[in-house]
């Protein structure tokens, strides 16, 4: 839904970049599919966390790799060779919180620091997209 979200704004704004989104963000989603990086139902295994590690190192990289826009690519390049490189660190963080109950404050009105705690577990991963965030700031 996101990447035809990119394709309605190019169409409707004329918008290059969102199209090149869009584009490169199903390229993304292709290879997650191909490379079989869909959730486990076991234990230990890749669960919905490593989703967001895959989609976004698939989609760096593609839009690292396209060459309709060169800012596009500069921004995103540096992102898909640090995520590709602690491809193997990330999961491993982001398997090994699998199991113990994680307090977030409650159900109805969860505490924002702790929640944020629990549904971004890998460090690496964190420190990877905010040094991107900043870059772009």
């Amino acid at each position: 839904a996101l990447a035809a979200s990119f394709d309605h704004l190019a169409e409707r704004y004329d918008n290059p970049q969102a199209r090149i989104l869009g584009r490169t963000l199903d390229e993304a989603t292709a290879q997650y599919l191909l490379n079989r990086k869909a959730p486990s139902r076991k234990g230990g295994e890749q669960d919905n966390r490593t989703s967001h590690l895959y989609v976004a190192l698939y989609w760096a990289r593609a839009l690292a790799d396209q060459t309709e826009s060169a800012d596009l690519a500069a921004r995103f390049a540096p992102i898909a060779e640090a995520l590709a490189a602690s491809e193997a660190a990330i999961a491993a963080e982001l398997i090994d919180v699998q199991g113990p109950a994680m307090d977030i404050g409650g159900y109805f009105q969860p505490d924002p620091t702790l929640t944020e705690d629990a549904m971004r577990p890998s460090e690496t991963f964190n420190g990877i997209l905010e040094g991107a965030m900043a870059e772009t700031v």
